[in-house]
């Protein structure tokens, strides 16, 4: 059955090409133009992905509200924000909302359909891992993070990173005790224009998920001018 994929682009042009490179992807694809538009179609079914603009006619930030919606419904469903605003405040607005990508316009209409493809692997992974247990899954001290599913879990308990997070996290336990310098880190988000300041902000978010887990956690350490290491307990 194909996946159904939920597009919301208030430019016609630019939704009528997404909505053709997806669907001759196999994806079934609704588009909507608007927020009110979009919510009153998610009120009937949910996507298994949705491809959100920010700005959408006069509302400046209409993707993240219909993200904040979205996610209420169902938290592991993957969001990619395709948008023209690409300042640092508003990627990581997006990503701390919990999307699992951030694109700039414009894009090619081959990535974008291979980032979906690539998002809805993950997902179905996850899945899978959470039903059936993972064998790919490293332990670390108390965490377990599974690359393949880009699931990790604290004690016991799941901790809900986005997609970069997660590769962020990878890089920073790959050698536990070693320090990772702002460069690993900022190749590890596979985004252009990221600031130092843009990574510390990732890392305090990650830290913030542990932690509400976990109060007393404390393994991630800040290598000043240099980076950030991962401190086994």
């Amino acid at each position: 059955m194909a996946k159904r994929i939920a597009i919301v682009e208030d430019d016609p042009d630019q939704r009528g090409n997404y909505v053709d490179a997806v669907t001759k992807k196999g994806y079934e694809v609704t588009a909507y133009s608007s927020r009110q538009e979009a919510l009153a179609g998610f009120e009937h079914e949910l996507p298994e992905l949705a491809i959100l603009d920010i700005i959408l006619g006069d509302e400046v930030d209409a993707g993240f509200e219909i993200c904040r919606d979205l996610l209420s419904r169902s938290p592991s469903l993957p969001v990619i924000f395709l948008t023209e605003r690409i300042t640092e405040i508003d990627k990581i607005s997006g990503l701390r909302l919990g999307a699992w990508d951030y694109l700039p316009k414009p894009i090619s209409l081959d990535y974008l359909a291979e980032r979906i493809s690539s998002l809805l692997r993950i997902n179905e992974a996850r899945g899978q891992s959470a039903q059936n247990g993972s064998s790919s899954a490293k332990t670390v001290g108390d965490m377990s993070i599974d690359q393949e599913a880009l699931l990790v879990s604290w004690k016991g308990h799941t901790i809900n990173l986005s997609g970069t997070e997660f590769r962020m996290l990878a890089k920073l336990v790959r050698v536990p005790g070693h320090a990772v310098s702002y460069d690993t880190l900022m190749n590890a988000t596979m985004q252009s224009l990221v600031t130092n300041n843009t990574i510390n902000t990732h890392m305090r978010n990650i830290r913030k998920k542990f932690e509400s887990i976990d109060d007393e956690f404390d393994c991630i350490k800040s290598e000043y001018g240099f980076g950030y290491r991962w401190s086994s307990k």
